[in-house]
């Protein structure tokens, strides 16, 4: 996607070898433009898979996903990570690690959302050491629902989540996949 590659480019702020900031367009502050294009993209590339829902992690997945799951024309849910008084049928949860908040959160989704019947798609906004998409799988499978893909918007392909998510040998598709940060940053073709 030479639109997402050109955003990263002129407004992400690499931290350092293994952070890269896109606050201004995608996980703070989102451009609706882009991730209307993103949606799109997701769409064409999981045409096939019969998606039925749509899944993510809060926070940083739901623009992405909301826009897939629009595309679509399928509902989407986000698994929250911190419980809710207003539960009231029960949930799935899980444990996550997260890379880049160096903390681990029990996420969840109440199990109402998620049934045998679905065929999920998962996107989400980063790949990096693959957490949170396997996390999503696992709540996936508790609900004897198939996973139908793993979307990325961002791969960053030289940690070790690529390798792990490929390896549930799901479908999986990254919109742009970096191989280096610095001294700049490299994606792959």
């Amino acid at each position: 996607m030479e639109a997402l590659k050109r955003k990263i480019k002129e407004e992400g702020i690499v931290l350092s070898e293994t952070v890269l900031k896109v606050d201004s367009f995608l996980n703070h502050q989102v451009d609706p433009a882009l991730m209307e294009a993103v949606g799109e993209e997701f769409v064409r590339r999981f045409a096939r898979s019969g998606a039925t829902k749509v899944l993510t992690l809060e926070t940083s997945g739901i623009a992405p996903a909301l826009m897939t799951a629009l595309k679509l024309g399928v509902p989407m849910v986000f698994a929250r990570k911190k419980a809710s008084v207003l539960t009231d049928t029960g949930e799935y949860r899980v444990q996550v690690h997260s890379f880049t908040k160096r903390e681990t959160n029990d996420v969840r989704i109440q199990k109402r959302f998620l049934s045998p019947d679905d065929k999920v798609l998962i996107i989400d906004d980063f790949l990096a050491n693959g957490e949170a998409a396997l996390g999503l799988v696992r709540l996936v499978e508790q609900a004897g629902a198939t996973v139908a893909g793993i979307g990325f918007v961002i791969e960053k392909s030289f940690q070790s989540g690529a390798t792990r998510i490929r390896e549930t040998g799901y479908p999986v598709e990254s919109l742009v996949r970096i191989t280096r940060l610095l001294p700049e940053i490299s994606f792959k073709e």
